[in-house]
């Protein structure tokens, strides 16, 4: 069964750019149904296993030079290279051209797993990780085996720094201020022919960051950012401050004099399974349409 609808496939078809971003995935880290949840909103999704809500990535498609990148290794990083594959207009081995990584937490590399022995014994994946990334995963098992098997190559990225994947695609790490345990975190700007993205799944606050969240928009064609949590009021017996995002709430206010068209360029992602903006009929769902923003969707494609 493909993993893209036929409407999907037929608009990667008949898209005029060769250079394509899919979105794999808008959850958060731990999945949708979440871990051990016993709220309304998993209950219905343990019950229903068709249904699917994939940990956040994005995909890129170059018809032109027949490559593919991948943007975070999730857990789900087994449907997603499928997702890829299925997407890309042209043949293409199993495995993307570059892993990008944003930093250390669960759902953003551990899919890094399926490339070693016990699963593909993949032959050097291309994975590009800052500094402390790239030592975290050379001195700590079991991820340092794919790199003494050679199982990924490992480039080591610099903030700010560009670097030109081939004559269309050109991606820049930018640090951000998010808890650093084991690496550092980055979000990437993806520039395309004609367009350029933001991506930034993960941050602590807007006000935290060095950079002015509202310049960062307006540089870009199209910004996918935290959208963690709507408000401080989804966790019971959990202090939100021990895991801070930018709440979508927060983030409305902060964009809320911003023009039509740059409101239109925000696509909130990264989605915590407690997040109402996940159930179609919730009031706050609406509330973000309604204020000229958008709600990434697994699937979606977007010209570049």
């Amino acid at each position: 069964m493909c993993l893209l609808s036929c409407q999907q496939n037929k608009e990667v078809s008949q898209a005029q750019s060769s250079v394509k971003l899919i979105v794999l995935g808008t959850i958060q880290d731990a999945g949708s149904p979440h871990i051990a949840c016993k709220k309304q909103c998993c209950k219905e999704l343990y019950k229903n296993k068709n249904r699917k809500r994939l940990v956040t990535a994005l995909g890129i498609l170059d018809s032109k030079n027949k490559e593919t990148y991948l943007f975070e290794a999730s857990p789900d990083m087994t449907f997603q290279m499928k997702m890829l594959n299925e997407a890309a207009p042209f043949e293409h081995t199993e495995t993307p051209d570059g892993i990008f990584l944003t930093h250390a937490h669960i759902g953003h590399y551990t899919g890094l797993m399926y490339l070693g022995k016990e699963a593909m014994d993949a032959k050097k994946v291309p994975v590009y990780a800052m500094p402390r990334m790239t030592q975290f995963l050379k001195q700590n098992g079991p991820w340092s085996q794919l790199h003494e098997r050679r199982n990924i190559a490992i480039s080591r990225l610099t903030s700010d720094s560009s670097i030109d994947l081939n004559d269309q695609l050109r991606v820049t790490p930018v640090r951000v201020p998010h808890r650093d345990e084991f690496s550092e975190t980055v979000g990437y700007k993806i520039k395309g022919p004609n367009k350029t993205i933001l991506f930034i799944p993960d941050i602590d606050k807007w006000t935290k960051w060095s950079l002015n969240i509202i310049e960062e928009i307006k540089g870009v064609d199209l910004a996918f950012i935290d959208g963690t949590f709507f408000n401080a009021n989804e966790l019971s017996g959990r202090s939100i401050d021990e895991i801070p995002h930018p709440l979508i709430s927060e983030s409305l206010n902060l964009f809320e004099k911003l023009s039509e068209i740059e409101k239109s360029k925000i696509h909130f992602i990264h989605f915590n399974h407690t997040n109402p903006v996940l159930n179609p009929k919730a009031p706050e769902r609406k509330m973000i349409k309604d204020k000229g923003f958008k709600l990434a969707q697994q699937g979606m494609l977007i010209s570049l």
